[in-house]
């Protein structure tokens, strides 16, 4: 028979049980969790890929085709499974730079403007800027036009902005994008459809994201008041849209038509998506984006020429 002091430490216990306070929440490292979770979801793609590579290989009634099949299948596993392993690297790297916690902007409608006037990033409707650069593929041509529509995301009414690509007169993406401006005057990117097309056909909208939508967050395009060292998210969509943002300098001087004053902002642009891919882009105050150095080819996109809007 329980003696009355078991039975009131049982009793004690059970209590315990029902009103502990969890603290792992308070611990836990939510932007590692986030990184681990995209590394699995990586790695299973790129096995399920390959067992349905291996599957269309084994319909092939010659040996040594089937043979050759199943050795590419081989390779494209292996290489995805590194691109999953450098994507969770440059993941856990961001991590690094800015903590552990969630990453859930607050947005309030009630915050926000209706004109996008910051000095680095002035997106004035009918305005279209211009944009041309040396590829390997050919001559680049880029247009980038303020439109006069918006779209209601989160609350907020966004300027939308139509972004289109030429390689040698070809047209290969066109993308609409969209923007709204804070109170404090920082630029946020709240989404993109985007398209990529060949032969006039559009064959990927990979990359399109809206905020709000499947989990995808807001993130800053353009601060308010840039300082040397700032590392930022500019959107949010895990496995989708993870583009981040450096300011390396606020006195740069490139020889290009805008930025000859030593006054152009100076940042690097990178995404855990593709950890091989790196950018600088140049801001002149009062005109926005003028210049863009993509670091692994040496390829370089000036702006050449601004159409404001008409009378």
């Amino acid at each position: 028979m329980k003696t009355k002091a078991m039975m009131l430490l049982n009793l004690v216990l059970i209590i315990s049980l029902f009103c502990a306070v969890p603290t792992v929440s308070a611990k836990a490292n939510f932007c590692k969790k986030t990184s681990q979770a995209a590394l699995q979801s990586c790695q299973t793609a790129a096995r399920s890929d390959y067992r349905l590579a291996v599957g269309t290989c084994d319909n092939i009634s010659d040996p040594a085709a089937r043979k050759a099949c199943q050795q590419q299948a081989s390779a494209n596993q292996k290489d995805a499974l590194k691109t999953c392993k450098d994507q969770y690297g440059a993941r856990q790297a961001v991590c690094q730079q800015l903590g552990g916690a969630p990453y859930d902007p607050a947005i309030d409608p009630a915050n926000f403007v209706a004109t996008i006037d910051n000095p680095y990033l002035p997106l004035t409707p009918d305005t279209t800027f211009i944009y041309e650069g040396q590829t390997a593929q050919g001559l680049e041509h880029n247009e980038v036009f303020v439109t006069t529509n918006t779209k209601v995301i989160l609350g907020i009414t966004c300027v939308e902005v139509r972004d289109r690509d030429w390689i040698n007169g070809v047209l290969t993406e066109d993308t609409l994008d969209w923007y709204a401006q804070d109170k404090n005057g920082n630029v946020w990117y709240m989404g993109e459809n985007s398209t990529d097309l060949a032969g006039g056909f559009v064959v990927s909208v990979e990359g399109s994201w809206t905020a709000g939508v499947d989990g995808a967050k807001p993130g800053i395009i353009m601060e308010a008041h840039p300082a040397i060292g700032d590392f930022y998210r500019q959107e949010f969509l895990l496995g989708t849209a993870e583009d981040m943002a450096e300011v390396l300098s606020l006195t740069e001087s490139v020889p290009a038509a805008y930025c000859s004053l030593g006054n152009c902002l100076k940042t690097k642009e990178t995404s855990p998506l593709e950890p091989d891919a790196l950018e600088n882009k140049y801001y002149a105050p009062g005109v926005g984006n003028v210049r863009t150095v993509d670091l692994v080819t040496g390829e370089i996109l000036d702006l050449i020429s601004i159409i404001p809007p008409g009378p």
